[in-house]
Parts: structure tokens; sequence; C-alpha cells
């Protein structure tokens, strides 16, 4: 038997752990049944260059949060991306879009936001939610830190890696301190 140095291990371990992520998100409860998650996971250079476009973001909007979170992911081992195709109703007629029935929401003119494509089935979304916390907790479980980021999937969106309304990202990470809770960062001035 050979020796397995810790950073290898540890490399292995978070991969291993990504892939487990990608599956609790796909298991997760869909609303109707009917699955409209994608999921994808970033690593080594494609992680990066998610970080970087996270950094010419908020470099873009003067948001310094932005690129905070764009280091945490630059110091991440994976991110994992889960996406929703939110524009497709439930067919549940619930009205939670604002429109009266999923026929009107189905009519009406799909727009593109700053950073989403919308409105969105309000069920789609929970969807989304339900998908994106199973993920985290699995990793959670695993004992392996993660923090879910709404800028890593709208990042993700500005580069064409998932094409979904609404995109949002788990970057994981094991490190001594658990990097995404003990940040430093410019609070916003009052305008």
């Amino acid at each position: 038997m050979g020796v397995i140095r810790s950073d290898s291990a540890e490399m292995e371990g978070l991969l291993q752990v990504a892939n487990l992520m990608a599956v609790s998100a796909r298991t997760a409860p869909k609303a109707h049944g009917v699955d409209d998650i994608s999921v994808l996971i970033l690593t080594g250079p494609e992680k990066d260059a998610l970080a970087d476009e996270m950094a010419k973001i908020g470099d873009e909007r003067g948001v310094p949060t932005w690129r905070r979170d764009s280091e945490n992911v630059r110091d991440s081992a994976a991110v994992v991306l889960i996406g929703v195709n939110g524009l497709r109703s439930a067919g549940l007629n619930c009205g939670g879009c604002g429109f009266r029935d999923c026929g009107e929401y189905e009519r009406a003119k799909k727009t593109i936001g700053p950073d989403y494509e919308g409105p969105n089935c309000i069920f789609k979304a929970i969807d989304l939610g339900i998908a994106i916390c199973s993920s985290a907790k699995t990793a959670s479980i695993m004992n392996v830190d993660n923090r879910i980021m709404y800028r890593t999937g709208v990042a993700a969106r500005r580069l064409g890696l998932l094409r979904d309304s609404i995109v949002l990202g788990v970057p994981i990470s094991a490190k001594g301190k658990n990097i995404y809770f003990d940040r430093k960062w410019e609070p916003r001035r009052a305008e």
C-alpha cells in the first residue's frame, strides 16, 4: 500500500462530495414530478473563469461583495451549479407568478433582466430552492464547508455555462477554517 498525502485525499473527497451533491439535487422532490433542474460541476480553470467573471461583474456594478465572493470561489475546490427552467409553468394555476393562471403566464412576454430571465413559475423556483438546499445539506453531512451563492449563478449564466432562467451555485472547500463564513467585506453605504 502506498502513501496518500492529505491534500490529494481531500481533493478526491471533495470531488466525490460534489458528485453526491449533484445526486441530491437530481433526487430532490419536484412539483408535479417534473424535473426541470440542471446541474454542472466546475473545477480547475473553469472554476477560476467563473471567479473572474464574478469579479468583473462586481467591478462593473461597483459592489465589493462580488469580488469577495469571487475570491471564495477561487479558493474553493469545486462549485456545484444548479439551475432551473422556470419559464415553463408547473400547470397548477396557483397565481404565484402574478398571473391569473398558467395559460396567461405562458403567454406573457419573457424578459431578460440584469441577472435572470423571467417571470418564473413559483413552483419551479421552489424546486430550485429544494434542490440547492438538498445539495448543500449533502455537503454539510459530509463535513464539507459550503455556501449557497446567488452570484455564482449570475456569472455562470453570463458565461453561458447553464442557460436556465435561474441559476445558483454552491462552492465547496475543506480548509482549517470555513472560508465562506469568516469573511471581510465593506458594507454598502447609505445613499
